[in-house]
């Protein structure tokens, strides 16, 4: 994840770009949260078919992501911190986070690049997407994204772009029965073994309730509209603080309905489940956080939270030679936790210990929750190119910034890599917790010089005793 971590999509408003059946230069101008993309000299947008192609180049200079191509499969690979899309150029059958999914147009070689299609990326990505069909122009918007996947548009469209929901007779565990809202209070019926993923975002404010391995029920949809995109939406009725309440298929694979309140402003709530029952309380007092916040004791400690990146089903940057990013984060991390519980003046507490799913908001909740004094956030990195070498550490915030300059320094000597600098860049992790927070990016694993490295024992406990001695220093204890 080399610079916007836009943990997890907005979407999906369906394009209306203009029929063409072959490839033709395109005039239409992107802007990504309200600033026009600036392409470099001699990059050129395409209108292929109706689809907006573009170069590998623009996915990876201007908007932020990591971006990898194996020139002998032609295989394309787009990565954030949550999500590893992989397309091959002439297929349209790509694949995200492993599962198969299907592309509008196939990826294909322009000259000395490769073009992909704007809206399938951009989508699975984690931006919103919208076109203005009279301006011909499209808008790209990262604000305040969910990161534990791609939120959708319950009204416009689906993650999946099936045109029929699926039921409970498809064998899942659990189904949505019911939906209604009064006294404040969004009530949620269900069927099976389902247990929700409630969170809250801003940008605009709303609350998020995932239900995984649910599907809609038949008495569902004989009682509430889904278009053809399996989202609908209700009212809220009298509550002005409830704008509208959508819902939609999320996922096909693990099968997941997504509802969304979407909100005036923030609110806190409560969520209780009984009986088939799950209840979105917004006369709450609080907020109840997910995951569990585990328990740190005070004594004056410092408290010191570590964030292996990636995990479970997002393995990251995966190298020439299979290594994947995932590992290398979790070995450090756990190596930097084993030093760290030996020092008596600093808790240490971990987002994941082991290699499970984790989403961003998640860990930013944990550190937020304690109060940690830091949030150091471990990763390696990668690029499109195999050239690109050597250590960089990121912060997004002023407040953030001396710590991501005493971390580099002695990340850089630990490492012995080429220093690569101090950088910033809008993080999710980096920018939501509310403590100094730096991401590092210990060395490239699309360097074979870099990787031969990586995953030696050695190579690691030298990192991780680098990075103990710059929190030490950061933190000012003994």
């Amino acid at each position: 994840m080399k610079k916007l971590g836009f943990v997890m999509v907005l979407i999906v408003f369906l394009l209306a770009f203009p029929k063409s059946g072959e490839a033709s230069s395109s005039s239409a101008n992107i802007f990504l949260d309200g600033e026009p993309l600036n392409l470099s000299s001699g990059v050129q947008v395409a209108n292929m078919k109706g689809n907006v192609m573009i170069p590998i180049r623009v996915v990876s200079e201007n908007l932020g992501f990591k971006v990898g191509w194996e020139k002998a499969s032609q295989t394309v690979t787009v990565e954030n911190s949550e999500k590893t899309v992989r397309m091959v150029v002439g297929s349209q059958q790509a694949e995200l986070n492993g599962a198969q999914v299907d592309l509008n147009l196939a990826p294909v070689l322009n000259g000395p690049t490769t073009l992909v299609p704007l809206r399938f990326v951009s989508e699975q990505m984690g931006l919103d997407v919208k076109w203005d069909n009279q301006s011909k122009a499209v808008y790209l918007s990262s604000a305040a994204l969910p990161t534990t996947g791609a939120e959708i548009d319950p009204g416009e469209g689906t993650n999946s772009g099936s045109q029929t929901p699926p039921t409970v007779e498809s064998g899942n565990k659990g189904s949505l029965t019911g939906l209604s809202f009064s006294d404040n209070r969004l009530m949620i019926a269900t069927e099976g073994a389902v247990t929700p993923k409630v969170f809250s975002m801003t940008g605009p404010d709303r609350i998020v309730i995932d239900l995984p391995d649910t599907v809609y029920s038949a008495s569902f949809l004989s009682g509430h509209a889904v278009n053809a995109q399996n989202g609908g939406s209700m009212e809220a009725g009298e509550y002005s603080d409830v704008t509208n309440i959508r819902y939609a298929v999320f996922s096909d694979n693990p099968p997941t309905v997504r509802i969304v309140l979407d909100l005036t402003g923030p609110k806190n709530y409560a969520v209780t489940q009984e009986s088939g029952i799950i209840i979105v309380d917004l006369n709450a007092e609080g907020e109840i956080l997910v995951p569990p916040v585990p328990p740190v004791t005070g004594n004056g400690k410092k408290t010191v939270v570590i964030d292996a990146g990636h995990g479970g089903s997002q393995p990251g940057a995966i190298s020439a030679n299979g290594n994947q990013e995932k590992v290398l984060n979790l070995n450090v991390a756990l190596k930097v936790e084993a030093l760290l519980r030996k020092e008596k003046n600093i808790n240490v507490v971990m987002t994941r210990s082991d290699d499970s799913t984790l989403g961003l908001s998640d860990r930013v909740k944990v550190a937020n929750s304690l109060k940690a004094d830091i949030f150091v956030s471990i990763h390696g990195n990668s690029n499109n190119s195999s050239s690109p070498h050597g250590t960089e550490t990121y912060f997004t915030r002023d407040a953030s910034k001396p710590l991501a300059n005493v971390m580099h320094k002695h990340l850089v000597k630990a490492t012995e890599l080429m220093d690569r600098g101090v950088k910033y860049s809008s993080l999710h992790v980096t920018r939501e917790t509310t403590m100094p927070a730096v991401l590092l990016e210990i060395g490239f694993l699309s360097n074979k010089s870099d990787e031969a490295q990586l995953f030696k024992d050695d190579f690691q406990n030298r990192v991780a005793q680098g990075i103990v001695e710059g929190i030490k220093e950061y933190l000012k204890v003994q």
